[in-house]
């Protein structure tokens, strides 16, 4: 009898013992799709068992260098918020099959609209600072061309624009690019829901310029925040820019160094 009070007790204690679950962050159903369209846009897996979605916010916590929790808490739910470009992230879903690069190293680039937010001037002058960050570390040289077949045209539009990857409107996405190709390969897009600027207001375009250009060029995301090519836009000074070592790496191992 002595024996089963004991056992009692014993088990009793072990139960207080336990620690209490975490907290769940409270998540509003409007939340939660927004979570599930982010991931499916970001992170669309190919093997079925890391298709779930608590694995999906796994492969994101992990990339961002987050807690790996797989739990769709405040903090991850800020970063999918975070204004970010449009192509995936995970290299397990390339969006570049086969690591396609140009073959040239001379390259013709015509921007076919303007956005009315800043004079045709401003957006010439950034987007040729734009290439430079790519050209002054490799051999590759950008002329931009007002007329004929160019090898990466520029655009600007607003949601539905001409190609499968709709816009979203203000914030979330601001652009996209696609690889080396003939077609709609190379091409960039800005979309014009945003406000750009040549300022830290509203959306830099050099900057996004920069970062998109490389896609154009072959590149994926970095899981480094230090670099142009990492998916979250942030605000740095323009006129004291630099390619991180990272990115510099990444580009330099596909087209080589500038001679």
């Amino acid at each position: 009898m002595l024996q089963a009070i004991l056992l009692v007790i014993v088990s009793l204690s072990c139960i207080q013992a336990m620690p209490a679950p975490l907290p769940q962050d409270p998540i509003s159903p409007s939340d939660r799709m927004f979570a599930e369209q982010y991931l499916d846009t970001f992170y669309l897996m190919r093997s079925k068992s890391k298709n779930t979605f608590a694995e999906k916010i796994k492969e994101m916590q992990k990339f961002f260098g987050m807690s790996v929790t797989g739990r769709l808490d405040s903090d991850t739910m800020a970063m999918m918020k975070t204004p970010r470009c449009g192509m995936p992230d995970i290299a397990e879903f390339r969006q570049f099959p086969g690591n396609p690069k140009w073959t040239k190293t001379r390259l013709t680039y015509s921007i076919v609209n303007y956005t009315p937010d800043l004079s045709r001037q401003v957006v010439d002058t950034a987007i040729q600072r734009a290439f430079g960050v790519w050209s002054n570390v490799t051999p590759l040289q950008f002329t931009k061309v007002s007329s004929g077949d160019a090898d990466i045209l520029i655009r600007f539009g607003a949601r539905t624009h001409g190609d499968s990857s709709p816009f979203d409107g203000p914030s979330g996405v601001l652009a996209h690019a696609y690889g080396p190709g003939r077609g709609i390969g190379g091409d960039a897009h800005f979309d014009e829901d945003e406000r750009w600027t040549s300022s830290r207001t509203g959306f830099n375009l050099f900057l996004v310029a920069a970062h998109e250009f490389g896609h154009s060029l072959g590149l994926d995301h970095s899981t480094d925040p230090r670099a142009l090519m990492f998916p979250t836009y942030h605000y740095v000074d323009t006129q004291a820019f630099r390619l991180s070592q990272d990115d510099i790496n990444g580009i330099q191992s596909i087209y080589g160094r500038r001679q």
